[in-house]
């Protein structure tokens, strides 16, 4: 995956890792999921749950049919921040 503004340098090295780890339809699942938040984040925002952190709000949406993957991602833009396994 190359460097896109919608996704942090994290969640990019998480993606092409998991991209190149042998399970597509794990990576087209998150994928699905990132393309939602950032097409339409209201949406998004209203199936997620919310975290505070140092770096403020994050918001968590789980990947349908792959718990425990969550995708972490923030309003500012919106920005996928972090992709990985959550329980």
């Amino acid at each position: 995956m190359s460097a896109d503004p919608g996704y942090s340098e994290v969640a990019n090295a998480q993606l092409d890792e998991i991209e190149n780890g042998g399970d597509p339809d794990l990576y087209d699942a998150l994928m699905d999921v990132c393309e939602f938040v950032l097409a339409d984040p209201g949406a998004a925002q209203a199936r997620s749950s919310a975290l505070t952190t140092a770096e403020g709000i994050r918001f968590r949406l789980a990947v349908p049919g792959r718990h425990p993957y969550k995708v972490f991602w923030s309003s500012d833009g919106p920005r996928i921040e972090a992709v990985f396994p959550y329980r």
